[in-house]
This record gives C-alpha cells, structure tokens and sequence, in this order.
C-alpha cells in the first residue's frame, strides 16, 4: 500500500518541487523525502535572471511554497544536503552526513550547473555566474557598483544579464565567438532583432570575438583580453556560456546517460524505479519523435508532476509543446514548439519586426515547428496547435496579421 512506500527525490529545485506536490495532491500517502544541496527551500530561478534581478520583486516571491507548506503536507524537505551515491539494489541514497536512506521509487532532479570558462584569471574575483540565488544577490550588489559590466555569451542568460545591467546604469559589452547572438537558439534572422533590441539600449556587441585571458589587478578583474589582441575593460565579468546537466549521481549508479539521464515519455530510466525530470532529463518527446534535455522553465514545472505520477504507477505520458519565455527592457516573448539550428528551411514574420511587436515562425516543408509571439499576446495556444497539427500552412496566411491563427489549424484539417 502506498502509505509504507518511501519516495526519495534528490534535487530540490522546481521540478522536485513539483513532484513532491503533486504526490500529495494525487493522494499519495507515504513519505516523501525532498532533498536538496541549496540552503533555501524550492524556489522558481527565472526571476534571478528578470525581477529580483532588476530589484522589481522581493526575495519571498522567489520561493515555490511558504515554509509551513512542507510541514503540512508531510514532505520531509533536507536542505543543504547533498546526495552522494545511490544503491539501486538496495534502494538506497546515501547522503553526505552519513545516512542511507531507502527508498521504493527515486526520481533524479539534479539540474545542471553554469559550464565555466576555462581560460586564465577565471577565478578573479568579480568573474560570476548565475544559476543560484547566491549568484542573483552578488550581481545585484555589482551592479550597485560596477561602472562596466563585460558579459561573456550571447545567450539568454546574457542577454537577460546585459539587459539588467543597462537599467542598472551600468556600461555593458557583450562578447559572443558566434556572427550573431542567440544564434543556436532562433537564427540569425530573428537574434538580429535582439541585436537591434540590446543596441538601442546601449549594449555593445562584440561578435565573432574570442576570449584569451580575463585580466586583473590585486586579484580583481579589470577587463578582458581577447585572441584579436583588443581588450574589453570592466569591474565585473558575466560567464554565460551554456550549462551542463548535473549526472554525476546516475553515472555512478550505472544508468544511461546521454547528454543527460535518458529518459521515455513517461519520464522513467533505465532503471524502472527511478525517474528523471527537468534541466538533467533527456526525455523522448512522442510528438516530436525525438528525445530532448530541454533547459527551460516549463520543462521542470511540468516534467515533475508526471513523473510523480508514474512513480505512482499510473501511465501518464509527458507530451507538452517545448516552451520558454524571455524578458528584456519592455520586450516579453513566448517561445513554443521545436526548431533545431540548420533543422528549418524557412523564417515567416507576422507582423513587422522592427516595430518589436511580431511572430516568427520557423518553418520546415510548409510545416510550422516553432513560433515566437514577441509583445503580442493571448497567441500561444494557437502557436502550439499550429506546432502540434504537422499540416502544411499557406505561408502567405501565416505571415498576415488579419488571418486568425486559429483558422489555418482549421484550414489544415480540410
């Protein structure tokens, strides 16, 4: 019976979070053990890179529960605790203190950690990264009272950062080794419009730009030298260069790992009694007939209830449209569907780009595999239909503003 079931899960993030919720909220009875290597309790961390990044919200609203609600809902929740190995035939998790915890089913929220950058004075002090709350604070607190701000990638992170930085009042120049930032992510077509966006606020992009060394004095950063022989001045340094998924755990335990924990569409490993969700899962998206490690938001929010949901023996298959958001200056977006870089043939714009207020579509063989509603809004549902359709679309249609989207998913089912 479920109420003598123990359910372990490592990581305390939102996807942990998530799941543990969702194992009360689905009635399950037994105990749950949450476990986290972080101080704080589960928190949401876009607001690091956006709001309490910009000093726009209070660090409480960060956080995915009050502290009472784990009481109340009988989840065992251990922070600052690390897991350090798993016993998958004796079903156990040990922990850095010592203790070995059983466990009938286990689900792996591990993460991923900011991928460093290995060149000379990487470990001068005002070289950061973002990806905890910790990191969020200090950044704030150089903003406070740095001039210049070199940020290192051209990625959302970066962007995001270089956005804060510029409201912050700081001087910001972005450094990216490719043509055009956001380049993997939407292209060059519609990271140009980004480009347009960050230049008109003042950033300064340094593209196709490598870097050497990170200089400094007394132990400080004082700028950064790159392979061209120019320099970039600044008294902090911003590492966004991408993130690696956390697998340690699951390596040692003898699962499969693929550029993350390989995982089916019901979130299950190798292993039938471990699962895997969020940044670390490389999970078989049915839809798209492919598996994915998405590193996005939505991806832990949703990919943590389901798999609490088959740790509970129930079938249920995780089968939502990949989607993330960004917000920069007065620019939101949606992002929703799937378009690998070189995987599209075709980018279709609703609306004028310039204006900043449009809908870009990546295409491939008439089909759409992705859209991105940039400050227009209420649309994302007929994003994911048209994504979700596989049909042929009348480019033409697509691109007219006085077409209702919702009537070419109609149009396509003849």
């Amino acid at each position: 019976m479920s109420e003598h079931q123990r359910f372990v899960i490592i990581g305390a993030g939102l996807a942990g979070a998530k799941a543990a919720e969702a194992l009360r909220t689905e009635g399950f009875e037994g105990t749950v053990v949450l476990i986290g290597d972080e101080d704080e309790r589960p928190y949401d961390r876009p607001p690091l890179s956006k709001d309490y990044l910009l000093g726009k919200s209070e660090k409480e609203k960060i956080f995915l529960h009050p502290p009472a609600w784990y009481t109340e809902r009988d989840v065992d929740l251990r922070v600052g605790t690390s897991a350090t190995a798993i016993d998958r035939d004796r079903h156990t998790v040990s922990t850095q203190d010592g203790e070995s915890i059983a466990y009938d089913k286990l689900l792996l929220a591990t993460g991923s950690a900011p991928r460093r950058l290995d060149v000379p004075g990487n470990d001068l002090s005002g070289v950061c990264y973002l990806r905890r709350v910790g990191d969020c604070e200090a950044l704030k607190a150089a903003f406070a009272s740095a001039g210049r701000v070199a940020i290192i990638g051209a990625g959302w992170i970066g962007l995001e950062t270089a956005a804060a930085a510029r409201t912050a009042g700081c001087q910001v120049t972005v450094l990216e080794k490719a043509e055009s930032p956001l380049l993997a992510a939407l292209g060059e077509k519609v990271g140009e419009t980004y480009a347009t966006l960050h230049r008109d606020h003042g950033v300064e992009f340094r593209l196709n730009a490598g870097v050497a060394e990170i200089i400094g004095t007394a132990g400080k950063v004082a700028g950064i030298r790159l392979v061209d022989g120019s320099s970039v001045e600044a008294e902090t340094v911003i590492v966004g260069v991408g993130i690696t998924p956390n697998t340690d755990l699951a390596e040692a335990a003898g699962l499969t790992v693929d550029n993350g924990i390989v995982v089916d569409e019901h979130l299950a490993t190798s292993d039938p009694d471990v699962f895997a969700a969020g940044d670390v899962a490389n999970a078989y998206y049915p839809l798209l007939g492919t598996h994915l490690r998405l590193e996005h938001w939505s991806a832990a929010l949703n990919q943590g209830p389901v798999a609490a949901s088959n740790m509970m023996g129930r079938v249920s298959a995780y089968d939502k449209v990949p989607y993330f958001f960004s917000d920069q200056y007065d620019r939101g977006m949606e992002y929703s569907g799937y378009a690998p870089h070189n995987g599209y043939d075709s980018v279709i714009f609703r609306g004028d780009a310039k204006s900043g207020e449009f809908i870009a579509f990546w295409m491939a063989e008439g089909r759409v595999l992705a859209g991105m509603n940039v400050n227009v809004w209420d649309v994302t549902d007929a994003i994911e239909a048209l994504v979700r359709s596989g049909a042929q679309i009348d480019p033409v249609k697509l691109a007219d503003p006085d077409v209702p989207l919702t009537s070419l998913t109609a149009d396509s089912r003849g």
